[in-house]
C-alpha cells in the first residue's frame, strides 16, 4: 500500500446514504375549501428519497446495499404508482402525510432486515414543492 494513504487516520461518526425512487398518481384534498386548485383531481410525478444512516459500515462498506431497497420500489409501483392517493392512503394524500406514511411502511417491511437505520424520507411532488418526515430515533 502506499505509506501516505496508509497513515490517514480515520475519523469516528455516522455515514448516510440516500436513495431516490419516482412513481405517477392523482389525488385531490376534498376537505380543502372548493376554490382551492388542490381540491380537483390532479396529478403528480412523485419523487421519494429515503435517507439511512449507520455508525458502523457493513462489508465491503455499505450502510445499506442500495440493492436491499429494491422492496420499496416494488411496493411505490404496485400499489401506488397510477392510482389516485385519496381512494388507498388512510390518510390525506398531502406529501406530509405520504411522507410519513412511507416512512412507516419503510420500517416495518424493510428496516427489521436491513443494516442501517431509515432517518428520513422525502416526498417531492413538484421541482419546487416537498416535504420531508423525519424519523426519531429508535
Amino acid at each position: 500500500m502506499n505509506g501516505a494513504l496508509d497513515a490517514v487516520s480515520l475519523p469516528k461518526g455516522t455515514t448516510t446514504i440516500g436513495k431516490t425512487f419516482d412513481f405517477e398518481a392523482g389525488h385531490l384534498l376534498p376537505d380543502l375549501p372548493s376554490g382551492h386548485k388542490c381540491s380537483r383531481q390532479h396529478g403528480h410525478s412523485y419523487q421519494v428519497e429515503v435517507v439511512l444512516t449507520a455508525s458502523t459500515l457493513e462489508a465491503p462498506g455499505f450502510v445499506t446495499d442500495f440493492g436491499a431497497l429494491s422492496p420499496f420500489k416494488m411496493f411505490l409501483d404496485t400499489e401506488l404508482d397510477h392510482r389516485n392517493l385519496h381512494e388507498i392512503l388512510p390518510c390525506a394524500p398531502t406529501s406530509e402525510n405520504l411522507a410519513r406514511f412511507l416512512a412507516g411502511w419503510f420500517i416495518q417491511h424493510l428496516q427489521p432486515d436491513i443494516p442501517g437505520r431509515l432517518v428520513a424520507v422525502r416526498v417531492r411532488e413538484t421541482e419546487r414543492s416537498w416535504a420531508r418526515f423525519d424519523v426519531e430515533e429508535q
